[in-house]
């Protein structure tokens, strides 16, 4: 489908976009238009597939899982990404998974409690069926994870 974005349209982005809980009579107000109107604007712009839903957003920090590390991971063979995606899907503590080129086959995100923790994982991941090698790099710090403000240039 085809949808073509407009003026309205990007204003009802960029306030959801800042804060996707805001009620659509609120949005309504801040752009003198009828709650109805963002109401049909909002589900004609997933009907497109330009929003997927809402996402929460936790604090693992907060939840005791501050240890963050990137592991890039070296598969015997290329076509068997899909079924050690699949396992790395088995393991929670594996937050994110990119299919990449270059050095490795897959890179992948992992949250734990501690260095202990982040061990089982990594050895977790090892042990997966055509899994050939890993390396891990530790994050010490997060400078900044901000999806938003690609979204405020493509509108702005």
């Amino acid at each position: 489908m085809n949808y073509i974005i407009d003026e309205v349209d990007k204003k009802i982005l960029m306030y959801l976009i800042d804060n996707t809980r805001m009620p659509f009579t609120e949005i309504a107000k801040k752009m003198n238009v009828s709650a109805g109107t963002i109401h049909v604007r909002v589900k004609k712009l997933e009907e497109a597939g330009i929003i997927k839903g809402t996402t929460l957003i936790t604090d693992y920090d907060k939840m005791g899982y501050q240890f963050v590390a990137y592991v890039g991971l070296l598969l015997t063979k290329t076509s068997k990404t899909q079924r050690v995606i699949d396992e790395l899907y088995k393991i929670p503590n594996v937050t994110v998974v990119h299919v990449v080129s270059g050095k490795y086959n897959i890179f992948c995100k992992i949250r734990a409690k501690d260095t202990g923790d982040a061990k089982e994982v990594i050895y977790k991941i090892d042990q997966i069926d055509d899994v050939l090698r890993t390396e891990s790099m530790i994050s010490l710090e997060e400078s900044f994870n901000d999806k938003n403000r690609l979204m405020h240039s493509i509108f702005h």
